[in-house]
């Protein structure tokens, strides 16, 4: 996978929202979005497959992944322009694809404050925490 965009000192609290919007890197099967406290906790993995059609969710505590959650769908491809919402709440978090599609993921570690953010196989324009 192509660069590595991360934070380490995130602010995300419960009831916060993450928007981003890129484009796709051209030459990339997939792509990743990671939440939670650091590389090996995180609250939230999303990685769209386009060669699978499929988006899986998951989480990681301690190196280890969870069960993934898988949602088929159609609204990525390489080199595309996209916009992502990412809406945390205690228990949840919402995600809102580029086709107006909300996908729910359960806040599985239960942390209520985010500190870690990365993003891989995106040229990201911009971010916003509100």
């Amino acid at each position: 996978m192509s660069e590595k965009f991360e934070i380490t000192n995130l602010d995300m609290k419960s009831g916060m929202t993450l928007k981003i919007k890129g484009k796709i890197h051209k030459d990339v099967n997939s792509f990743t979005i990671n939440l939670g406290q650091e590389q090996d906790k995180l609250n939230l993995h999303f990685n769209p497959r386009f060669n699978e059609s499929t988006i899986v969710f998951n989480s990681r505590d301690g190196g280890r992944w969870g069960q993934e959650q898988r949602e088929s769908n159609k609204c990525f491809s390489p080199g595309e322009d996209v916009k992502i919402t990412v809406a945390f709440h205690n228990n949840e978090f919402k995600v809102t694809l580029p086709d107006g599609h909300t996908v729910t993921f359960p806040n599985r570690l239960g942390q209520n404050h985010l500190r870690y953010l990365s993003m891989a196989g995106l040229q990201i324009s911009s971010f916003k925490l509100e």
